[in-house]
């Protein structure tokens, strides 16, 4: 391992609950920009690789719903929509569905800062 794994996979190992579902928002939108430049260039292997890992993000924040929760079951429907959109792209090399998706983990990012942030502030006070 380098120095950058290392330090991501202790990025990882302390971070919390939250933090991680932010990390794995970012690695959607990042690997989604790497499939759609991937395809725009014509290296469809390279594309396919980053599509199966946009969507084994998607499987991962879905495992991480509670589904007993209303919200959490339309927020698993959109992931599902995403998954289907990936799946779509790599077959069809189409980077419009891309872009939804990229479009959907940013909204999904900002929601998810934003709730964290007012978490954080409504949070009694230690001291």
């Amino acid at each position: 391992m380098n120095a950058s794994q290392v330090y991501q996979e202790q990025q990882v190992l302390t971070a919390s609950p939250q933090e991680l579902v932010l990390m794995l928002y970012n690695a959607g939108i990042r690997f989604s920009k790497m499939a759609k430049k991937a395809i725009e260039e014509k290296r469809y292997e390279e594309a396919h690789r980053h599509l199966i890992r946009v969507q084994d993000i998607l499987t991962e924040l879905e495992l991480g719903l509670n589904r007993e929760i209303e919200i959490a079951n339309q927020i698993g429907d959109l992931y599902d929509f995403m998954k289907r959109h990936t799946v779509e792209a790599n077959a069809k090399k189409d980077v419009g569905k891309i872009d939804e998706v990229i479009g959907l983990f940013e909204d999904f990012r900002s929601t998810w800062k934003e709730a964290m942030e007012r978490a954080r502030s409504e949070a009694p006070s230690s001291v």
